[in-house]
């Protein structure tokens, strides 16, 4: 039996003492179980997930056979794009309409027969991948594993995980092939990928072998020997996989039995006991949350003869607010106009000062004759050039002119001709009436504010009064009906937060079983894998011949072209540097369809050679657009689409999955499948707005 035959197996639900063996199986049980198979992909969104099933609607195992139909640019292809990412690709689909509705990639995966999740997440190419076993949809998943994308030779990187599941983990391939001292590098699941996923631009290039990238071509051959067991060194690679095995099961038993004292010396129990206790906690939660709510009803039902009582409090409490606020308005107020009435009565002060000024000192006008004493019947003044005072001849020049001084109410003093000079300029008397009359009113409102604040003092206080007595009444009222209740509602809540804790302890007990479960089938997943390499290295001396194992793969693919019916074929094989050949010449000279059809043949022809013999491959194969260059269209090649039936591919398809082919998995891409594989189509997708599935983001239809 190959080591592709000898999956790892997961711990059981009891916590052993230690896993050390696999125990073995039927060769008919472990076929199904070989390897890699893609269950179902969910791409999570931001308004709803994006799901394709690859599951049979009876069984909800694998289907041998699924095709994704539809119209071009429904986002087909990248459906398998996403599974590659999921399992280690690089880059993942960075179309528009992903990018805006897609956060989270999740592959749901057979890995060596039991299911598992990876999760990637989209946007910018994520370098951790997380895994945990189950599958899609449960209430209560396991912890996540964090795997690492890079490097891949890293144990704890997902490539390893996964290659450990189809016998190629620890494998290193040359960078020079031909020197025996050459640097190596670990083989990546994305080496891996190249005999597992056929793109739609390597269908019909010439570069199928990457003849351009000289390293990735001597990469891709070595991928192909280690597959089917025939490199070279095949005895000193296993040895050194072996002693590098042994030191990581060393690793793991020691992490394993770490784990399983510090469960010991915690008495959590086995996983039977702790899944007991968990779902006694639920149900004790469960019930907890009923009787509260029961509870809380029986309170408002007792408690509504006090909604008279809560509207009066309610409306109070209303009144009370009202007066304080009426009340710090007047306060406000008074504390506004006391210092303007201040302020007016410090005018007055001051108009009255200067009205007495004006009598007390004289501003020297002269109202009495100098020499008889007697009063003038006007003021002296200047009239047409002669003072009538002593009645002098004045000059312009001689006379003396005063400076200007505005009157007070900003006019200019009256002209020498205007008449003798008045007291206008000094009258404060309508001022000062005025000033008085504000200040009179200022005192009035004043009055009145503090009259009324003592009004409303008193009113607002017996409206407090008031609220607190209503206040007082509701209180009364409600704990007599609802006291019989406290009691009764802490008890319940009281158990609550009990069953709550005990939930908790449960669910972080079942966590810290996951985790010994999922150490325990690290060991036992690398004892297996030891298992097998000793005994491939036991059997070292019966290598298979790489001519012989080459022959038979030349020999499938020219017998896969005959029943495709390709035109005029002739020397169809497969050279030793695994170059595939028709009519004597590489297939580079042949046309774009014929590169097509040679290009599918040339790896079916592997695939299904790598199956029977139990070579060391996932078992799964992705295709996409085997019409390319041979369907109705204006690119394609017009020799092969009249000559060659796209139902001869499918036919072959199911005739070897049917048989030889039992358990392997092969998924196409293909924008118009025949009929006769109708029952084979797990969605197609109609670029119809109106007829769903639109696309594979079902949402963007634009």
């Amino acid at each position: 039996m190959s080591r592709a035959d000898k999956p790892p197996v997961d711990s059981s639900q009891e916590r052993p003492a230690e896993p050390e063996a696999v125990t073995p199986a039927t060769e008919a049980q472990e076929a199904p179980r070989r390897g890699i198979r893609i269950l179902r992909l969910r791409l999570k969104g931001v308004d709803r997930d994006y799901e394709v099933d690859f599951r049979d609607s009876q069984d909800e195992r694998p289907r041998s056979l699924s095709v994704i139909a539809g119209a071009f640019s429904t986002g087909k292809s990248s459906v398998l794009e996403f599974i590659a990412y999921c399992l280690g690709a690089a880059k993942h689909p960075r179309h528009p309409e992903i990018l805006r509705k897609v956060r989270i990639a999740l592959l749901e995966v057979e890995l060596g027969g039991q299911q598992h999740v990876i999760e990637r997440a989209v946007g910018e190419p994520s370098t951790v991948a997380y895994i945990r076993p189950g599958g899609l949809g449960e209430t209560e998943p396991p912890p996540l594993e964090r795997r690492l994308i890079k490097p891949p030779g890293d144990p704890a990187s997902l490539s390893s995980l996964l290659l450990s599941y189809c016998g190629l983990e620890g494998v290193e391939l040359k960078e020079a092939p031909t020197q025996a001292e050459s640097g190596t590098d670990p083989l990546s699941i994305r080496d891996l990928l190249w005999l597992c996923y056929m793109p739609n631009e390597r269908l019909d290039d010439k570069n199928l072998l990457f003849e351009s990238a000289r390293m990735k071509r001597l990469k891709l051959g070595q991928v192909v020997d280690v597959v089917f067991g025939i490199q070279d060194d095949r005895a000193v690679d296993l040895g050194r996989r072996i002693k590098e095995l042994e030191g990581r099961l060393a690793r793991a038993r020691a992490e394993y039995r770490a784990t399983q004292e510090f469960l010991d010396e915690q008495n959590l129990g086995n996983r039977i006991q702790v899944e007991l206790a968990r779902d006694q906690a639920e149900r004790t939660s469960a019930e907890a949350d009923r009787a509260l709510a029961d509870l809380n009803n029986q309170i408002r039902a007792t408690s509504t003869f006090a909604a008279e009582l809560r509207n009066r409090h309610r409306d109070a409490a209303r009144r009370a607010q009202q007066a304080a606020a009426l009340l710090r308005d007047r306060e406000t107020q008074l504390r506004r106009f006391i210092p303007l009435r201040a302020q007016y009565a410090d005018d007055i002060t001051k108009l009255t000062m200067l009205a007495e000024a004006r009598r007390l000192f004289d501003p020297l006008q002269v109202k009495v004759c100098p020499a008889c004493l007697t009063t003038l019947r006007e003021a002296p003044h200047l009239a047409e050039g002669h003072c009538t005072l002593c009645n002098s001849d004045v000059t312009d020049s001689e006379r003396v002119h005063p400076e200007p001084v505005s009157t007070r109410n900003g006019s200019a003093p009256a002209a020498e001709s205007d008449g003798p000079a008045t007291d206008a300029t000094f009258d404060v008397s309508s001022e000062l009436r005025a000033t008085k009359a504000r200040l009179a009113e200022i005192t009035r409102y004043v009055e009145e504010l503090d009259a009324e604040i003592a009004r409303l003092r008193a009113a607002s206080k017996e409206a407090d009064a008031e609220e607190a007595d209503l206040a007082h009444a509701v209180d009364s009222a409600t704990n007599e009906a609802i006291s019989p209740f406290l009691t009764q509602r802490d008890d319940v809540m009281g158990r609550q937060r009990i069953a709550a804790t005990e939930l908790e302890r449960a669910r972080t007990a079942i966590k810290m079983l996951d985790s010994l479960d999922r150490r325990g089938a690290t060991v036992t997943r690398v004892d297996a894998s030891l298992k097998a390499l000793r005994s491939e290295l036991t059997e070292a001396s019966a290598q298979p011949d790489r001519d012989a194992v080459i022959r038979e793969v030349s020999n499938r693919y020219a017998a896969i072209l005959t029943g495709w019916r390709y035109p005029k074929i002739a020397d169809a094989s497969i050279d030793k540097s695994l170059v595939p050949q028709m009519r004597g010449s590489s297939y580079i000279e042949a046309s774009s369809g014929g590169r097509t059809l040679i290009s599918l043949a040339w790896i079916l022809a592997i695939f299904e050679i790598a199956w029977e013999r139990g070579s060391a491959h996932p078992g799964f194969l992705l295709i996409d657009s085997p019409q390319k260059n041979l369907g109705q269209g204006g690119d394609r090649d017009a020799e092969f689409a009249d000559r060659v039936a796209v139902a001869d591919f499918y036919r072959h398809l199911h005739e070897w999955l049917a048989g030889q082919g039992q358990g392997a998995q092969i998924i196409v891409v293909d924008n118009a499948p025949p009929t006769s594989v109708d029952s084979n189509v797990v969605v197609r997708y109609s670029r119809r707005v109106g007829q769903s599935p639109y696309g594979l983001i079902e949402d963007e239809v634009s």
